[in-house]
């Protein structure tokens, strides 16, 4: 049976609206009219409520293997009827017959519901000038690429992020030399001074956060942060509407490990920046403790665009809250080495001329 989805529709004329990253409201795309957000709380428990007709045929035929339904579920659009099929963590997409927003409320509930949202304050035109720019510049990008490329797809989407915050107490242990370098009519001395450097101290993390889905590469992820979190909101269906979401298939305990490393690793920085001063530094030992440790669940904004050229597929991010895109891009080879060729001949000839100019002196 058809699981329940929730829309939400114009109260004015009944289209499907979605939200405004621009106006930061809901807008009916049919006749213009704006919604804020917290006259649509109420709504939105309303529609919380409402039940899709049950019209269902028994029809004999062919039957799914259970391998096979075991990630898919099944919708009944509320705007044309049409079914919606999605995959086991998909919270928010839109119809394949008449592309009304939708949100999978039953994929958002229980433990499962995020506790914050920052809503998308970019939009699709956006990302593509973003994608533009980030084309802009690039000496080694290959010409076809920029002048005959296009893009496959566009997506906003709101991605599930587990949000870490604990305090460090921490030990490190450093040896550091110090290297003094003179000479005489005779001899060059050198002298090294060996050290011991002890740091003791107490850092605080809030929100450090760990990318929950599978379907999309860690490092892809964390090169959009930071996502400034006093944006934040409390979490709300209605930001969903117009986007697509997922929710996480990767629990907040199996991303402990994720967060220990990003917190371990901005400890060890910060207290390495305090021990200066030294020719060399050498990390000894570490000691972190964590405590008052607590996780949130967050849907995050972020514009994913693919493209495909010379058969490989490319895919670009932008932080669909402050704009950041990032993304790799193919190399021209043969550019790449005609200007390594350029400056070794540089390079060389200007080795050539200081020597000629110490040989004279």
């Amino acid at each position: 049976m058809p699981e329940t989805i929730q829309d939400y529709k114009c109260p004015c004329c009944n289209g499907s609206i979605a939200f405004d990253s621009g106006l930061q409201k809901m807008k009916c795309p049919y006749c213009g009219t704006e919604y804020d957000m917290e006259t649509l709380k109420e709504l939105d428990e309303g529609l919380s409520e409402e039940r899709p007709e049950d019209m269902q045929w028994d029809t004999d035929g062919g039957e799914w293997q259970a391998d096979e339904t075991g990630a898919l579920r099944s919708y009944v659009c509320n705007s044309c009827g049409g079914e919606i099929v999605a995959d086991e963590v998909t919270a928010a997409t839109s119809c394949p017959f008449c592309d009304s927003p939708v949100v999978l409320t039953d994929r958002l509930s229980g433990s499962r519901r995020p506790d914050i949202v920052i809503p998308f304050k970019f939009d699709k035109e956006a990302a593509k000038r973003g994608l533009a720019e980030h084309l802009k510049g690039k000496k080694f990008l290959p010409k076809a690429f920029s002048s005959s490329n296009h893009i496959d797809e566009i997506r906003g989407v709101y991605i599930p992020f587990w949000l870490f915050g604990a305090d460090a107490d921490a030990d490190m242990r450093y040896r550091a030399t110090k290297v003094r370098r003179w000479s005489d009519s005779n001899y060059y001395y050198t002298e090294t001074s060996y050290f011991a450097v002890l740091r003791s101290g107490s850092l605080g993390f809030d929100d450090v956060p760990v990318n929950g889905t599978t379907k999309l590469a860690d490092d892809l992820m964390e090169s959009i942060e930071p996502f400034e979190m006093d944006g934040a909101v409390d979490f709300q269906t209605a930001y969903l509407a117009g986007y697509l979401a997922d929710k996480y298939d990767v629990d907040a305990e199996s991303s402990v490990s994720r967060a220990n490393e990003r917190v371990k690793k901005s400890t060890e920085n910060a207290f390495r920046s305090t021990v200066q001063g030294y020719t060399t530094v050498t990390p000894e030992f570490s000691s972190i403790r964590l405590h008052n440790g607590k996780a949130r669940y967050a849907l995050l904004p972020v514009w994913i665009l693919n493209t495909t050229w010379n058969g490989q597929k490319y895919t670009f991010a932008m932080n669909g809250q402050t704009g950041k895109f990032v993304g790799n891009l193919p190399t021209d080879r043969a550019a790449f080495w005609k200007w390594f060729a350029l400056f070794t001949v540089i390079f060389g000839a200007a080795a050539y001329l200081i020597g000629l100019l110490f040989w004279l002196l």
